[in-house]
């Protein structure tokens, strides 16, 4: 299957686009860890591990909130 320069291009950016959120997700646990686990870390772990911890902070979060607790 041969793509057109507009689509390779399209292509592009739709991957650049999930590469930055998928950043943007590994730095928003990093913060929500409070720093007991670095840049390497988070990087180095499995796409199981993250999804767990992912769920994780959603839980507490929503515990958070439902407690009325502060959170930050």
């Amino acid at each position: 299957m041969a793509w057109s320069v507009d689509e390779i291009i399209n292509e592009a950016k739709v991957l650049e686009d999930q590469a930055k959120q998928f950043k943007h997700d590994l730095y928003k646990m990093i913060w929500y860890m409070r720093g007991s686990v670095s840049v390497d870390d988070i990087y180095q772990m499995s796409y199981e591990d993250r999804e767990m911890i992912g769920r994780i902070v959603k839980e507490n979060l929503d515990t958070t909130k439902k407690s009325g607790l502060p959170f930050f």
